[in-house]
């Protein structure tokens, strides 16, 4: 009878101890990186403004881009800026048009917008303001369209 249950037990313990490792196999699993997948189907569509602000959104418009100004963000879903472009070398090569320009004002669109600081003329200032921009996705009031 010895026998019997000594070989019962082993037979129980040599099941068990496989299992017992798959198990924590599993569980490592559980434990590690977490990743989250990120999609979405934006919805919406149409626009949305009040005061001087406006927002369009287009119904299942990929996660457009991230758009910040002043102390404002959005952050995917809406059409970034406004004419919707990026500034980029048709830009550059319009501000180039007016370097070192002066005189600027209301009348001549602040020398076609590359005044954009609206001082007065198209200096290092201009610049630094048009290099701020560069590759990044037009303001909602780009002037260099």
């Amino acid at each position: 009878m010895k026998r019997r249950n000594n070989k019962l037990i082993s037979v129980k313990v040599g099941k068990t101890i496989p299992l017992i490792l798959f198990m924590l196999l599993f569980s490592l699993e559980v434990f590690g990186d977490y990743e989250i997948v990120w999609s979405t189907i934006d919805g919406g569509g149409g626009v949305s403004s009040g005061g001087e602000y406006i927002v369009t959104g287009t119904i299942g418009q990929a996660d457009a881009a991230y758009s910040a100004g002043g102390q404002y963000e959005v952050l995917g879903g809406f059409w970034p800026g406004g004419p919707l472009c990026t500034v980029e070398f048709g830009h550059y090569a319009r501000f180039a048009d007016y370097w070192l320009s002066s005189g600027c004002d209301a009348d001549n669109e602040w020398c076609g917008g590359a005044d954009l600081d609206q001082m007065g003329d198209v200096d290092g200032l201009d610049l630094g303001l048009f290099v701020e921009e560069w590759l990044y996705w037009c303001p909602y009031d780009w002037p260099l369209k």
